[in-house]
């Protein structure tokens, strides 16, 4: 149902799958800025660069669903 809204909405199964990569690349980016940008040190660098990094399975998680929905 919600694969259903989110395909007739737009969304395929491509760009759920960039999304993951993007989310990836985000990760390191939010680590190395925290760890330059922040006096807070390495532990909290390390909780943004987790924070952002879980979103990847999600997206690739959505992209295999979209996929398979394509598919029938």
């Amino acid at each position: 149902m919600i694969i259903n809204k989110l395909h007739k909405a737009g969304l395929r199964s491509d760009h759920a799958y960039t999304a993951a990569v993007v989310s990836i690349g985000l990760s390191l980016l939010a680590w190395t800025a925290s760890v330059k940008g922040e006096s807070a040190g390495t532990d909290r660098a390390d909780r943004w660069g987790i924070f952002v990094g879980e979103w990847a399975p999600t997206f690739f998680g959505l992209g295999l669903a979209l996929a398979r929905y394509e598919k029938d």
